[in-house]
């Protein structure tokens, strides 16, 4: 092998292992399944689906250094490239940053060979290479010597001689001085000093993209002085296109209209006080736990049906965002919140309808800033987008919140990179949302859109980004996941004021720019977050203020069970700072029929408030009482029961009885003609207070927190490509890499034929292969063998036989770099290594 390595393979082997660590951990997709060798490695390296993933990744100005590579010449000396990327009259910050740049294409296997010899992998030139149906971001077009292909001799020497040139006596000297022109730098000013000033106009229109144009079959006399001398090349029947030298020379040599070489700056910056962030936060997160609470209390009895697609209706979705006041995009992140924590799920019954699991019970029992901590490590590597909700797919269907299609993969990585950037800010700071998204856009450019859709190039080298699963281009579906997510950090209370808090710093953990952390790290980081919230939270209070008007203020979070019975007992009236709850008669009821006596309401009342129940209080609580439970109602259809028939009689005379159709069956029973459920809400809009009883005649009490799904496991994120490989999985595969290297690669002694023909497996008789194998045991030395495994596959391996025993071979693998055994029968032949092999 020389020094200067002939093929993309050849470089990978001068790798040190953590060289190959590192395009492995940036690349993952190569590791499955773990290649055979080095080879196989820079195969599967140049494949189009590898190569459009890592380009995807790069930043913008690794990009566009990739995009000058593709239309630079192939090798590509770094001078000639530093040339493409500054022009003419150099660039201070992109001399600075070049090397980094290439390296980053050179860690990733996108570029190789040394810096006098750069070429980029075959796949990403095809990519980046501007064509007539993809034209380049760069705005270039093709060569002379790609836009001349096929062009007659004769047409060749005209425009020579109209540029000035002496003919020649072939095409490929003609194409070459053409070339040579339109690259002397002094050669092409004083040409270009000859044309009218209309052709210098068409060309400024094409310089910086498309650099494609129409023409007439009869040319303008300034179009036609551009054909004569091959500024213009013709690129179909009408068609013409500016050729790249050509350009290159009137943009005075760089690639791109505006490199940028230093990512868009995070600012105007604005400095607060990080305890007044910290503690906004906190108040946000105090009022998101309310919500999801609220919510949860909403479905304590069983939510909206399940439709036939999945997902809520839309009708449900604004009732739900009316209960917890909120519009319905806010209510559809709560609930895609809670259905991530596993708070909410469908019932699985054949009426399908979602519900609270068995483990909102486990949550609402949890302190607050440990309810938080659930809350924020379902949402941080959530691909759920409740975003979409309500927009259209890519069949014109409507996103349903909690329906099928909501997942964006690349939601994670933009939620913890977005958030990562405000950590990089001094505590306290925040910056628009618009500086976050214009990073986010330099770092990802291609990101959800690939290269394919990049190269659909508009004017000046704009791009036409690829469509995402809502119908939205997709460079366009990463800037609004970048809006949501700071959103919904707010709302979360992981920001407070546009500032990242304390307690969300810690939520990203020891690194955050780990977007592939695991749950369990997710969850350790999230505790530590927790602990840093806890003291910013209000402390629960066990009392309220009862007043004389039948309301009740709490003036701050009641303690858990005081704010169900509560609940349970009294209308919240109004939210805030301080709850007000109201006391109806309908309030009452509600909690005499959860099982509560007018006695233990009194002494409720009067252990959790600072003032005296007030006498209106008492009174409405004795009078609901009092007629609580005199009107029974079972199910025949339905039946009224009363001991006093002078009360049946009322009723039967109240014509708003009228669509209950009520009829009397003895004097103290009366039969209805709808369901029990019917019949006392019936009863009760009249001003009465019927008690519902079962079949043995006892009252019924009704709980609020009755029904629950089965035990449901929360929806996991869809993975952005493979999982990230651990350190553990990165060196077993660098060491395996090495060892199959080694097998494909170690210099062996000649072998009789046909074992010497190139690429096959050595072939031996039984016999001389147990001899062979036998004297490497006593010699320890290695041997080549060739093996064919139970599934009927071959391969080729180097050993260090051990043991020889009941016809198996005991050896060191060097391929699998572990001890095995081997069937003596299933090694198809073995040959001798060189000496100096291993």
């Amino acid at each position: 092998m020389t020094d200067t390595p002939r093929t993309l393979a050849e470089e990978l082997r001068t790798r040190t292992d953590s060289g190959l660590v590192g395009l492995l951990r940036t690349r993952p997709d190569l590791l499955n399944p773990v290649p055979g060798d080095v080879t196989q490695l820079a195969t599967r390296a140049g494949t189009r689906a590898s190569v459009v993933r890592a380009v995807e990744r790069l930043d913008r100005f690794v990009l566009q250094t990739a995009e000058a590579l593709a239309v630079a010449p192939d090798p590509c000396p770094y001078g000639t490239l530093a040339a493409l990327m500054a022009g003419d009259a150099g660039d201070a910050a992109v001399a600075a940053e070049l090397p980094r740049a290439v390296a980053a294409l050179r860690a990733q296997a996108l570029v190789w060979g040394p810096d006098d010899r750069l070429r980029l992998v075959r796949t990403a030139r095809e990519l980046l290479t501007p064509s007539a149906a993809h034209p380049s971001p760069t705005g270039l077009g093709p060569t002379v010597a790609e836009a001349t292909a096929g062009m007659s001799p004769g047409r060749l020497q005209e425009i020579l001689a109209a540029a000035g040139l002496p003919t020649t006596h072939d095409p490929v000297s003609a194409v070459a001085a053409l070339t040579a022109l339109f690259s002397d730098r002094a050669r092409m000013a004083a040409l270009l000093d000859t044309a009218p000033a209309e052709s210098v106009a068409v060309l400024d229109k094409l310089l910086w993209g498309p650099p494609y144009g129409g023409v007439t079959d009869r040319p303008a006399p300034h179009l036609q002085w551009l054909l004569d001398r091959g500024l213009l090349l013709p690129a179909g029947a009408r068609n013409v296109v500016l050729p790249r030298e050509a350009a290159l020379h009137l943009r005075g040599g760089r690639a791109h209209h505006t490199p940028e070489p230093l990512p868009p700056a995070l600012a105007p910056a604005t400095e607060r006080d990080p305890q007044l962030v910290d503690n906004a936060a906190a108040s946000q997160a105090f009022t998101a736990l309310a919500t999801v609470e609220e919510l949860l209390k909403e479905w304590d009895l069983g939510g909206p049906p399940v439709l036939r697609a999945g997902g809520l209706s839309v009708r449900d979705l604004k009732r739900t965002a009316t209960a917890l006041d909120t519009t319905e995009q806010l209510a559809a992140f709560w609930l895609e919140l809670a259905y991530a924590a596993g708070l909410i799920a469908s019932d699985g019954e054949a009426d399908e309808r979602y519900a609270a699991t068995p483990s909102a019970e486990e949550w609402l029992q949890l302190p607050d800033h440990q309810r938080w901590a659930v809350l924020a490590a379902a949402w941080l590597p959530a691909t759920r987008t409740p975003g979409v909700v309500g927009t259209a797919d890519a069949k014109g269907r409507a996103l349903a919140a909690l329906g099928p299609h909501l997942d964006r993969s690349p939601a994670p990585e933009v939620r913890r990179r977005a958030l990562t950037l405000l950590a990089g800010l001094p505590p306290g700071t925040s910056v628009p949302a618009a500086a976050v998204r214009a990073r986010l856009r330099w770092e990802r450019p291609l990101r959800g859109a690939g290269p394919g859709a990049r190269a659909a190039a508009a004017p000046a080298g704009g791009t036409v980004p690829a469509a995402g699963a809502d119908g939205a281009p997709a460079e366009d579906l990463r800037a609004r996941l970048a809006q949501w997510a700071l959103a919904e950090a707010e709302l979360l209370g992981v920001t407070g004021r546009g500032a990242l808090s304390a307690h969300g710093r810690a939520l990203l953990g020891g690194e955050p720019e780990a977007a592939d952390a695991t749950a369990a790290e997710t969850d350790a980081a999230a505790a530590r977050a927790a602990a840093l919230l806890a003291p910013l939270l209000p402390e629960p209070l066990d009392h309220v203020l009862l007043q004389a008007d039948l309301t009740a203020v709490a003036p701050g979070p009641l303690r858990r069970p005081l704010a169900e019975a509560l609940g349970v007992l009294a209308d919240i009236e109004s939210k805030g700072g301080a709850t007000v709850y109201r006391f109806t008669p309908a309030s009452v009821r509600r909690a005499l029929d959860a099982g509560r006596s007018a006695a233990e309401l009194q002494e409720f009342l009067g252990t959790h408030s600072r003032t005296p129940v007030p006498q209106p209080l008492a009174y409405l609580i004795d009078d609901v009482a009092r007629r609580h439970g005199q009107l029974r109602i079972g199910a025949a259809a339905a039946y009224v029961r009363c001991d006093d028939d002078a009360l049946l009689a009322e009723i039967l005379a109240d014509r708003r009885s009228a669509p209950l159709r009520l009829r009397r069956l003895a004097p103290t029973v009366l039969a209805a003609q709808t369901s029990p459920e019917q019949l006392l809400d019936g009863l009760r809009a009249m001003g009465y207070a019927p008690a519902a009883e079962s079949a043995a005649g006892d009252v019924l009490i009704a709980r609020a927190d009755s029904y629950r799904t089965p035990p449901r496991t929360a929806p996991g994120p869809v993975p952005d490509g493979p999982p990230p490989p651990d350190r553990t999985l990165l060196e077993a595969a660098v060491r395996a890499i090495r060892a199959g290297d080694l097998a494909a690669t170690a210099e062996r002694k000649p072998v009789p034929a046909p074992a010497a023909a190139a690429g096959a497996l050595p072939r031996t008789t039984s016999a001389e292969t147990l001899a062979t194998v036998q004297a490497a045991v006593l010699t320890h030395s290695a041997l080549w063998i060739g093996y064919v495994n139970a599934d009927g596959a071959a391969s080729q391996r180097v050993i260090a036989p051990v043991r020889v025993e009941g016809g198996f071979v005991t050896a060191y693998d060097h391929t699998a770099d572990e001890v095995r055994t081997y069937p003596l029968h299933r090694i198809t032949g073995v040959a001798e290594l060189a000496d100096d092999a291993v």
